[in-house]
């Protein structure tokens, strides 16, 4: 199977309806992330199915749960972003999203602009730099990781960044227990979402916690 015909079956499979054309970015989004990689190693995934399972489909099998927020569009922050994953598929198969990448490694964000530029993403911004330095002028309705640090570490570098009703969507394997039981009490986990990605043999959680009020 290629990995356009990979892609498609597995967005078929999560059952989403993405924007015309975002499928092709998608694709030219990953060929971007191969050839850089070469270089910079921005990932451990190097077989072209593989990084369509493990990068792609797993990043969009948690777009349903991005919502909410004011009535303006929702914005997104993606905390230690690395090759742009979750945010650059959230972006893509979300223009109504306005998604920040953070990260402190310059060449990580190097990529992260050049894929922005290639892809035509006008709903994308990239930082570079510490995410408990960065002050923006408004708080994020959604602070989101996939492979940033244990929970606890995550919420406590980030809580000055959700604004108002904002909470945080943390991407993990198995559900971490160890870590749930040591978030600071000011923390509550409100849901958790045990997510199907197609082609990937694993367990997935989307943990989703809030600011205890």
């Amino acid at each position: 199977m290629t990995p356009q015909d990979q892609l498609a079956a597995g967005i078929a499979a999560l059952g989403l309806a993405l924007p015309e054309g975002a499928e092709a970015k998608l694709l030219a989004y990953l060929a971007l992330l191969d050839k850089w990689n070469r270089v910079y190693n921005l990932t451990a995934v190097r077989d072209a199915e593989r990084m369509v399972s493990h990068h792609l489909l797993d990043s969009l099998a948690a777009v349903p749960f991005f919502h909410g927020g004011r009535s303006d569009s929702v914005r997104v922050l993606d905390v230690g972003s690395g090759g742009g994953l979750p945010g650059i598929p959230l972006a893509i198969a979300r223009p109504d999203l306005q998604v920040t990448l953070i990260d402190s490694v310059a060449k990580k964000t190097a990529f992260l602009l050049q894929a922005k530029a290639e892809l035509g993403l006008k709903n994308l911004n990239v930082v570079t730099g510490r995410v408990e330095a960065f002050r923006p002028e408004s708080g994020f309705d959604i602070v989101t990781s996939r492979a940033f640090s244990d929970i606890k570490e995550f919420v406590t570098l980030t809580r000055h960044l959700l604004g108002p009703g904002g909470r945080w969507l943390a991407m993990k394997g198995l559900y971490p227990n160890e870590e749930v039981a040591m978030l600071p009490t000011s923390v509550k986990v409100s849901a958790d979402h045990q997510i199907v990605v197609p082609g990937l043999e694993a367990t997935r959680h989307l943990i989703v916690l809030e600011p205890v009020e």
